[in-house]
C-alpha cells in the first residue's frame, strides 16, 4: 500500500512518526510520502513539506500568509495525483488537512483521518464536511466519540498516542544532570512552545519569574527545530540552562514546569510534573478566537478531566506577578499531592497504551475493504 500522509505540526511529526512505524510492522512493503518532520523521515518516510514551513498560528498569522498557503494547496494536490496513494492519512492540522481531504475525496482516494481537527472547540458546523469526505475518523480524546454521535457520525476512539510516546523516555540516565551540567537542586521547566512566534512571546515572561525562587534551578526546553542562538538571546548573562531535543528527559527529572498551551500541557501531565498552563496571542487572533471557542478550558488536561486541574493564565492574565503567584501554589505539599491524583486520572481517562497499533490494525482494515 501506498500512504501519503500529512503532518503540519512538531506533534503531528511525533504521532505519525509512530503511526508510520505500526502500519510497517504489519505490512512491510507499505510506501509513505509525508508533510511532516524529521521523526517521521527517521522512520523511512519520503519528507515532501517539512512542518516548519507550515505552521502559522492565530488568524491575523493564517491571513498574512494566505498566499503561502494557497501555493502549498496547490502542490499538495498536484503531488497526490503523481504519486498515486492507495489512502491518504491527516492527521490533525484542519485548516489545510480538511482541503485536502474534500480533494482526496473527490479523486476517488480512501481519506483517513488521524487525530481528529478540533471541531467540538469551536466550527462545529466543519462536522457536516467531515462526514461526506472521510472514509474513517480516528480520535484520541475520550470525550470525541460521543460528540461525532450527536451528529450521527461512528468514529473510532483509539486512546492517546502520547502514552506510547512517553514509554521508553520515562526513566532518565543516571548521569543526565552531570552530562547537562545540572545540580541536585530541584528543576523548573520553562516551556515556551516549538515556533518563534510563541517563544518570542512567552519566555521572556516566564524569564521574569526567575529570580523569585532561589532555591531551585530553571531550565528551558528548547525546540530541536529552533537554534540554540536564538534561546541564549534572552538569557544573555543568565546561569539559566537550556536543554536542546530533550524535553521528555527534563520533564522527567523536573519539580514544577511553566508551559504554554499545547501538546505540552499533556506532556507534563504525563509525567506527573505540576504545571502553570501558559498563553498569550496576538490581540486580534485572540478576541476573534474568544468570540467563537466553544469550550471552558484550553488545555488538554483540564479539557480531558472537564475541571480545573491545572492553571490556566490566558492573555491579560498571563502576567510575571500572576505566574510567581501560581508557581509557589505548586510547590506547596498539598496542592502537589492533588495534581498528582488528577493526573493518574487523566491516565486512566486517556485509554492506556497502543494507539499508534489499534490505528494501524483499523486502517489496515479499511483499507482491505
Amino acid at each position: 500500500m501506498k500512504y501519503y500522509i500529512i503532518a503540519g505540526e512538531a506533534s503531528g511529526d511525533l504521532h505519525g512518526s509512530n503511526l508510520i512505524k505500526a502500519l510497517k510492522a504489519k505490512d512491510s512493503t507499505a510506501e509513505f510520502r509525508c508533510w511532516g518532520g524529521d521523526l517521521m523521515q527517521a522512520q523511512g518516510a519520503e519528507i515532501v513539506k517539512h512542518y516548519q514551513e507550515l505552521a502559522f498560528m492565530g488568524f491575523l498569522e493564517v491571513l498574512l500568509n494566505l498566499n503561502t498557503i494557497i501555493k502549498n494547496l496547490k502542490f499538495c494536490k498536484k503531488d497526490i495525483l503523481c504519486w498515486k496513494p492507495d489512502a491518504v492519512i491527516l492527521v490533525d492540522y484542519p485548516g489545510f488537512n480538511l482541503r485536502i481531504a474534500e480533494f482526496a475525496h473527490e479523486n476517488h482516494l480512501k481519506v483517513i483521518y488521524y487525530i481528529s481537527p478540533q471541531i467540538w472547540a469551536w466550527k462545529q458546523s466543519r462536522v457536516h464536511k467531515i462526514k461526506k469526505v472521510v472514509d474513517k475518523m480516528l480520535v484520541i480524546l475520550p470525550f470525541e466519540k460521543a460528540f461525532y454521535a450527536k451528529f450521527d457520525y461512528s468514529v473510532d476512539f483509539v486512546g492517546h498516542p502520547l502514552l506510547d510516546a512517553l514509554e521508553h523516555d520515562l526513566v532518565t540516565p543516571n548521569n543526565w544532570r552531570q552530562k547537562n551540567g545540572l545540580s541536585e537542586v530541584p528543576i523548573i521547566a520553562l516551556l515556551p512552545g516549538s515556533r518563534k512566534q510563541e517563544i518570542s512571546t512567552m519566555l521572556p515572561l516566564m524569564l521574569k519569574t526567575t529570580d523569585e525562587f532561589k532555591d531551585y534551578q530553571f531550565v528551558i526546553a528548547a525546540a530541536p527545530s529552533m537554534p540554540l542562538s536564538y534561546y541564549e538571546s534572552f538569557i544573555k548573562g543568565s546561569k539559566i540552562k537550556i536543554i536542546v531535543g530533550g524535553t521528555y528527559a527534563l520533564l522527567s527529572e523536573s519539580y514544577a514546569a511553566l508551559v504554554t498551551s499545547g501538546t505540552a500541557t499533556l506532556e507534563t501531565a504525563l509525567f506527573e510534573v505540576p504545571e502553570v498552563v501558559c498563553y498569550k496571542g496576538n490581540s486580534i487572533s485572540y478576541q476573534i478566537a474568544k468570540k467563537m471557542v466553544k469550550i471552558k478550558f484550553i488545555s488538554l488536561v483540564n479539557l480531558v478531566m472537564d475541571r480545573e486541574v491545572v492553571k490556566e493564565l490566558i492573555q491579560e492574565k498571563l502576567t510575571p506577578l500572576n505566574l510567581m503567584a501560581e508557581l509557589n501554589k505548586l510547590l506547596h505539599p498539598k496542592t502537589r499531592a492533588e495534581i498528582i491524583s488528577d493526573y493518574k486520572n487523566l491516565k486512566q481517562q486517556l485509554g492506556g497504551k497502543g494507539a499508534s497499533q489499534k490505528a494501524a490494525e483499523i486502517i489496515i482494515d479499511v483499507m482491505n475493504k
